[in-house]
């Protein structure tokens, strides 16, 4: 279990990263001061792509440790006002007949 956590912490660590890296080279390309061609319209469409990417990456992550935390928690222990019955106890094997009578 803690293997599966670690793992998915450094998933989530490196979509973290990614999401940083393409939203500060979505910034760079839509900067004021730069002109926007064509050449730059891939380079927009391939960086929101793949930020898209990154932050299903994180939320999916996100979501599996919420949910692998959350099964770890105490499960409080149920109130025992009545005592539960015992079982039934089995019934007692019946004798089997002799095939032979008495006489």
């Amino acid at each position: 279990m803690l293997s599966a956590l670690l793992g998915m912490h450094g998933a989530l660590a490196l979509a973290e990263r990614s999401i940083d890296f393409h939203r500060d080279q979505l910034a760079r390309l839509v900067h004021p001061e730069r002109q926007i061609g064509p050449h730059e319209v891939s380079h927009l469409l391939d960086g929101t792509r793949r930020l898209a990417e990154a932050v299903a990456v994180r939320e999916a992550q996100a979501t599996s440790v919420a949910a692998v935390l959350q099964s770890l928690a105490r499960v409080p222990a149920p109130a025992s006002a009545s005592p539960t019955p015992a079982p039934p106890a089995p019934a007692a094997p019946l004798m089997a007949q002799s095939a032979a009578h008495s006489r």
